[in-house]
């Protein structure tokens, strides 16, 4: 009697594309776009605090209201937060396993050192640890309230941003993380060009231009609300 045989199922495309390292860096390309994109338009809204209390607490119900009627309060904005926790989660995996896959190609250290890399590039991985904590620590301040310094306050989201800003720890943890996020971006945005296929030796240094640009803006803007709160600008 004939054994049966089974057939082995192939991987699917998008299995076989993961499992490759240019699969792995053209998710973190793409999700780190989409982070940036988030991160520009929150920091623009972030800076509605220069123009008073009023314009800033509606500026945030806004967001909750955005879309109505037709989808339900907060449904938009639960809708951009499922996406950001799709982009940051796949981001960071995909960054993890290429640096297993890099670490496993190469156990032995050079004999001969490397080519200097940019304080960027060297710092990327820790960087985004950085911005990994910032991030669980910025929800449980300022969304949940949890770790609010001064009793959290919902519905005034003015009053919680001074709150936070007039603690010292607050402006550290702040302005470490925005300074990591700048030098992430700055190395990010070009890496991402090359990886997408958009990069070209004579697009090289535009696309480097536009990421000290964006890190740079992105920087000043995001540490423009601690120090405002810390000069009394906002108050």
């Amino acid at each position: 009697m004939a054994l049966a045989t089974r057939t082995e199922r192939k991987p699917s495309m998008t299995r076989t594309m993961w499992d490759s390292p240019l699969g792995k860096k053209t998710v973190m390309a793409v999700s780190g776009l989409i982070m940036l994109g988030y991160l520009a338009v929150h920091m623009l809204g972030n800076l509605k605090i220069f123009f008073g209390e009023g314009e800033f607490d509606h500026y945030a119900h806004w967001l909750r209201t955005l879309g109505e009627p037709f989808l339900h309060y907060e449904w938009a904005l639960w809708i951009v937060r499922v996406v950001l926790v799709v982009a940051v989660v796949a981001h960071a995996v995909s960054a993890y396993q290429l640096s297993r896959r890099d670490i496993g190609a190469r156990p032995v250290k050079y004999v001969h050192k490397r080519p200097r890399a940019s304080y960027a590039t060297r710092t990327m991985r820790w960087g985004g640890i950085i911005l990994g904590l910032f991030i669980v620590w910025h929800i449980l301040d300022l969304t949940t309230g949890t770790v609010h310094a001064n009793g959290f306050q919902h519905g005034h989201p003015y009053q919680n941003v001074i709150d936070t800003f007039s603690t010292w720890y607050g402006n550290v943890i702040y302005i470490v993380a925005v300074l990591a996020l700048g030098l992430h971006v700055q190395h990010g945005f070009w890496s991402a060009a090359q990886t997408l296929g958009v990069g070209s030796r004579t697009r090289d240094r535009a696309f480097k231009t536009i990421a000290n640009v964006l890190a740079v803006v992105l920087t000043a803007g995001f540490v423009a609300v601690p120090v405002g709160v810390m000069t009394g600008v906002v108050s």
